[in-house]
């Protein structure tokens, strides 16, 4: 009897360890306190970086590192291919199809004088809230966004720029530290406040410019990349024959594309793009870096987007301003402690105009009806979830595309298509547009086409990049 009272007693007191040891760390699963956010906004950077396989041998070790820290959406799309539609859109929460900021040079305030901005609302909910960096659209950063912020500084130029292209479309070493560097100084800012204390939880928003054009980085990052070495993009001959005349105005193959292949700067364009992009990686990886050092790591939810892709002579187009995967898909990554699975991947089509609704729900503020996108918080939870929204891109009065899972439909103004089915196509080589097997699908995704399409806004002379 006494050995069986013993043995129950040790029992217990095993039970009772155990049953702590499991809720201490659980406990320290959970953050603790509020939730911050860390915003990071990346200009012009594409799917080429490492967790999105756009291009072999790149290096990219610090978002690999957050891609394995958070959720990966394989199909994320920006709400419109440049940086000022995009940006607005995401930042208000307003299609470019509702407000009419459709492109770079029309300054989206004076269209949306009601609009709460995305930051506004968390300083309206008690957050401390900081801006530094390229966040909105350079030519028209909203001041009134930003209690505290801390502004694009200018990077560098070669003494005999342009070097290779011409004005701004341009790409080459600096003789300078990476200290010299405007996103280096913008990094700085969000180093810095991680290591000062704030009593109410924040909204951190940090923007780096590279590698948007010109395509300048100190030498370093070109060296990782030699020409020898360089991969062009996969294309294939007279891909435009196929396109509606909407679609090559778009492309423009006379002018970015004729120029590069005249000159025979196809890999150096390519090395520039690749080595500003690790450019990039080093100034976020500083970043994160210092938020994992900090009191904040634990409780700090992570966005990290880039604001919409960029085409390196695919359809023999260059830059952004399109609506084909190259110039739509953008990287998205999201950690959320407590929620999110490291190393997790979504495949749902999702958009960047989601992340404003999705912040809301995550962060339990009051619900904004005017909010356009979905909040994507159940896919946080479950990356696999049902999800029955195609995301939508724009780019111009009356031209939009429409991306399932499996299709890439496009319908220009005009009323002119391009179809792809991404599972036999991915490189979108053939309009399957005017086969007659693929009516029904046109049929169905033209129901998910914005039903509202309001006139341009007003133009600028200032802000076409």
């Amino acid at each position: 009897m006494m050995k069986q009272r013993l043995l129950l007693k040790l029992s217990y007191t095993l039970g009772f360890c155990l049953v702590s040891l499991l809720s201490s760390l659980s406990a320290a699963a959970q953050p603790k306190g509020k939730l911050n956010v860390l915003f990071i906004a990346v200009d012009d950077m594409n799917d080429w970086i490492g967790p999105f396989g756009g291009y072999p041998g790149i290096k990219t070790p610090n978002i690999d590192k957050l891609a394995k820290k958070g959720l990966i959406f394989t199909r994320a799309y920006c709400a419109a291919p440049a940086c000022n539609p995009s940006r607005a859109s995401l930042l208000t929460g307003i299609r470019p199809s509702t407000s009419g900021v459709y492109h770079n040079n029309q300054p989206w305030r004076p269209v949306m004088k009601d609009a709460v901005t995305l930051p506004q609302y968390f300083t309206a909910n008690g957050y401390d809230v900081k801006g530094a960096g390229k966040i909105f659209h350079n030519s028209f950063n909203d001041q009134a966004s930003w209690p505290e912020y801390f502004d694009v500084p200018h990077s560098p130029v070669p003494p005999k720029a342009p070097v290779n292209g011409f004005a701004h479309f341009d790409w080459s070493p600096v003789d300078v530290q990476d200290e010299d560097m405007g996103d280096y100084k913008v990094a700085n800012q969000g180093i810095d406040y991680f290591g000062k204390k704030h009593e109410k939880p924040f909204f951190l928003a940090i923007g780096f410019t590279r590698p948007h054009l010109p395509w300048y980085v100190p030498q370093k990052y070109f060296d990782q990349y030699p020409l020898a070495g360089i991969k062009l993009p996969k294309v294939i001959s007279n891909d435009l024959a196929d396109i509606p005349e909407a679609g090559v105005k778009i492309a423009k193959p006379k002018g970015d594309h004729k120029f590069i292949t005249d000159h025979k700067q196809w890999e150096k364009a390519v090395q520039g793009y690749l080595a500003s992009i690790t450019f990039a990686d080093a100034q976020i990886g500083r970043l994160l870096d210092a938020l994992e050092n900090s009191e904040y790591a634990k409780n700090t939810v992570i966005v990290f987007f880039g604001d919409h892709g960029w085409h390196l002579g695919e359809k023999e187009h260059w830059r952004k301003f399109a609506l084909w995967e190259e110039a739509s898909r953008v990287p998205f990554i999201v950690y959320a402690p407590g929620i999110t699975k490291g190393g997790s991947v979504s495949e749902r089509t999702v958009n960047l105009l989601d992340i404003y609704p999705t912040l809301v729900e995550l962060f339990k503020l009051p619900v904004k009806r005017e909010l356009e996108g979905n909040s994507i918080t159940t896919l946080l939870r479950n990356p696999g979830a049902k999800w029955e929204h195609p995301s939508i891109t724009t780019h111009g009065f009356g031209n939009h595309a429409v991306r399932s899972e499996k299709y890439r439909y496009i319908r220009y103004e005009d009323g002119s298509e391009e179809l792809y089915d991404h599972d036999t196509d991915p490189q979108e080589w053939k309009n399957l547009a005017k086969d007659e097997k693929f009516a029904s699908v046109k049929k169905e995704l033209a129901k998910a086409l914005p039903v509202v399409n309001t006139k341009d806004a007003p133009t600028v002379k200032e802000g076409k990049e």
